[in-house]
């Protein structure tokens, strides 16, 4: 579970909650008007830019990037090529048919290997599957951007629906409450959907699309070093090459030996 992403999901509700709620009753803030042409007017122009197919896969990922957090952590993943590399030196590549590998990805690539494919097709598949991965992951991002796009625009067309309704009204007192409460409630919708939900969402999956392209590609660097037979502490050397700075200190910190 990522926190970060319940934590600020949460205390935003809450505070805009409690912002309604202070002086007021929240009922004033539900308007059904209002939410039919945000949301309603939100999910037709995303489809109508993207395929239904896409949508739903772009929910289902936005979620499981949001709220799961499925990074493997970069040092076990080293130490487990390593290990593997080691293996594979001293007793073939077969000696890895019968090791337990949890990262479904390694775990193709050392397969492919020990099938006997050759080493540069194993890498340019494991390449290919990478690619795919984040093309899907940037149509996700892509859609939930163009719902932060469409949420405040369709809240500034209720905007205009309601002050046309109270504009050619105004003889009537009573129609000017609810056309007004149209007008403005349709712009809250909008933007809470827009900056609490979607944009955020999007951002999240640029940042797991990042997460995806190092950890695959030091993957892909590891089960290509060992398939061509690399010392261990070169194989290392070239995945440490994929992580960030501070992923390299450690490494490098735990790799010294103690003063004295």
């Amino acid at each position: 579970m990522d926190l970060a992403t319940l934590i600020g999901l949460l205390a935003g509700i809450l505070i805009i909650i409690a912002a309604m709620i202070v002086g007021s009753s929240i009922g004033i803030f539900v308007n059904i008007p209002s939410i039919l042409i945000v949301v309603g007017g939100t999910a037709a122009a995303t489809l109508m830019k993207f395929t239904l197919r896409d949508c739903v896969y772009a929910l289902k990922v936005g979620v499981k990037l949001s709220f799961l957090n499925t990074n493997n952590e970069p040092r076990a993943l080293i130490e487990r090529i390593m290990d593997l590399a080691d293996k594979a030196r001293k007793g073939g590549l077969l000696v890895l048919e019968e090791e337990e590998i949890d990262n479904p990805f390694l775990k193709r690539g050392v397969q492919l290997g020990v099938d006997g494919y050759d080493p540069e097709l194993v890498k340019k598949l494991l390449q290919n599957e990478m690619d795919f991965a984040v093309e899907r992951q940037e149509l996700s991002q892509s859609i939930f951007k163009g719902i932060g796009d469409a949420a405040p625009a369709f809240g500034m067309v209720g905007t205009l629906v309601g002050l046309v309704q109270m504009l050619s009204n105004m003889s009537d007192p009573s129609s000017i409450g609810p056309s007004m409460a149209v007008a403005l409630l349709t712009t809250l919708y909008g933007a809470i959907i827009a900056n609490l939900i979607a944009i955020p969402i999007a951002d999240k999956i640029g940042l797991r699309t990042a997460e995806v392209m190092k950890i695959k590609g030091l993957l892909i660097a590891g089960v290509g070093g060992i398939l061509d037979g690399d010392s261990p502490r070169i194989i290392e050397d070239v995945m440490k090459s994929y992580l960030a700075d501070d992923h390299d200190v450690a490494l490098n910190a735990e790799a010294q030996p103690e003063a004295g």
